[in-house]
């Protein structure tokens, strides 16, 4: 380690330290049914169905989630072919698949707004926005729900159905999968022990309802949804769906699990998930964060101005993801494992999907693994270390590189592997302050593409505040 990037690096975590004693808040209204946004809110799934709060009045509660990172990473692709700075050709100047120029240094920093309104017994509003972001400059509205552990109607038998029944009806995050719920949700990284969610990152913000069902830790979930990251009213033309299919369909999601404690030291979550969409307009199950990555411009193609934002030939928004591109047809299945004894954390994600664009004739597959072992350690646990490991095999679709050319894939599979340590420490239940070390890898990508080749490695430290 360079002796500038140490020093950096010990400025980073003094900043850090010094925002716990910031965080000074008023007492908040208490809402039901709601998972905290600070660290008891970790390794929290669905809301809770427990009556805990009694309605006294319409009431509304404020809450945020902050990050600041420090970035460290270095990346190459010394095997691309063509990672020259191109030529200029008409008077424009081509990057080639050279990758964009990234020294150490701080991240934009992100900010969420929640607003939680608890209108009824049982009856809770939620209204999130993305105040500061990677992707998006301006300030983002994610979404809003309507959320009903209770229904406002008299009768034994409304009252019997929703003993274990919650519908949330609106537009919120898809719940397809559990790796959502540890995921980084942009200024909201307090439950998530890494920097990134997964390689190929499953989140999609989308117009519908579900409806879930809970009883002794068994639970069930039904959702129907427009399929698309936001409303449409707009027919399919053939221009811009040459498969013929020119009718939307709506996404059917459906989870079946059990989340038990067998013990007072061990807890037991298995879940079973599936995410379907056979003609759609544009889906973004694997291209739907509107935050951004928390890994900073690597494995990016350069650009002809070094500061720009746009790069060249790609989106520099989704940094080390990989999204295969299913965005007209689209089948996932996803089955998730959690065990908790006492300090000790497993979780574990298994993942296979099939899609295609518009303009394919076939589908295409893409399947992900991934592996988290974590200790948090303490009665309060408020130190924690873990290691990660994530995989991906795809067939992507035909793409373009820096120079304009096609590159054919051909049907033949790439790879990505992502491995991980992380370790954090909770200075109070509202500011966490975490470090990872990353190593991410690609392989089998064809010489033409900027990613042949590719990997970047390095650590990412990052403060965090969510109450």
């Amino acid at each position: 380690m360079k002796k500038t990037n140490l020093k950096a690096t010990i400025a980073v975590v003094m900043m850090c330290i010094g925002l716990a004693p910031v965080v000074v808040m008023a007492q908040q209204p208490k809402i039901g049914h709601l998972r905290a946004y600070d660290q008891s809110g970790i390794n929290v799934f669905e809301d809770s169905k427990a009556d805990s709060v009694p309605f006294d009045g319409v009431k509304v509660r404020w809450g945020a989630g902050f990050t600041q990172q420090f970035q460290n990473l270095k990346h190459e692709n010394s095997g691309a072919a063509s990672s020259n700075v191109g030529a200029f050709s008409g008077g424009v100047s081509t990057p080639g698949n050279k990758l964009k120029v990234i020294t150490a240094g701080f991240q934009t920093a992100q900010a969420n707004l929640f607003m939680d309104v608890q209108l009824a017994d049982g009856v809770r509003l939620n209204v999130t926005s993305y105040l500061s972001s990677k992707h998006h400059n301006e300030t983002w509205v994610k979404g809003g729900y309507i959320q009903f552990d209770k229904l406002p109607l008299k009768g034994k038998l409304f009252e019997d159905i929703m003993k274990y029944t919650t519908v949330k009806i609106g537009h919120f995050e898809v719940d397809y999968g559990d790796e959502h719920y540890r995921r980084t949700d942009g200024g909201q990284a307090l439950y998530n022990p890494f920097m990134e969610g997964n390689i190929m990152d499953e989140f999609a913000t989308e117009i519908g309802g579900e409806v879930y069902v809970k009883k002794n830790g068994f639970f069930g979930l039904f959702g129907l949804s427009n399929g698309m990251i936001k409303g449409n009213v707009d027919s399919l033309y053939a221009a811009s769906n040459p498969d013929g299919e020119l009718h939307k369909s709506p996404s059917i999601h459906l989870k079946l699990g059990l989340d038990k404690k067998l013990s007072d030291d061990l807890r037991v979550r298995l879940s079973a998930s599936y995410y379907g969409n056979q003609s759609c307009g544009s889906n973004t199950l694997f291209g739907g964060d509107r935050t951004g990555s928390n890994y900073q411009y690597v494995m990016e193609l350069n650009s002809t101005n070094p500061s720009s934002a746009t790069g060249a030939g790609t989106g520099l928004a989704f940094s080390g993801r990989l999204n295969p591109g299913f965005s007209k047809k689209i089948n996932a299945f996803m089955i998730n494992e959690f065990v908790k004894y006492k300090g000790f954390e497993l979780f574990g994600t298994q993942e296979v999907s099939s899609g295609r664009t518009a303009s394919e004739t076939s589908t295409r597959k893409a399947n992900q693994y991934s592996v988290e072992g974590l200790y948090r350690f303490g009665s309060a646990e408020k130190v924690f270390l873990g290691v990660r490991y994530n995989t991906v095999k795809a067939q992507l679709a035909n793409s373009k590189n820096g120079l304009g050319t096609a590159i054919l894939f051909n049907g033949n599979d790439v790879t990505v592997n992502r491995f991980a340590i992380a370790g954090g420490w909770f200075l109070t239940k509202s500011v966490l302050l975490k470090a990872e070390y990353v190593n991410q890898v690609y392989n089998d990508f064809p010489t033409a593409d900027y990613r042949s080749t590719g990997k970047f490695s390095g650590y990412v430290v990052e403060a965090v505040v969510g109450f």
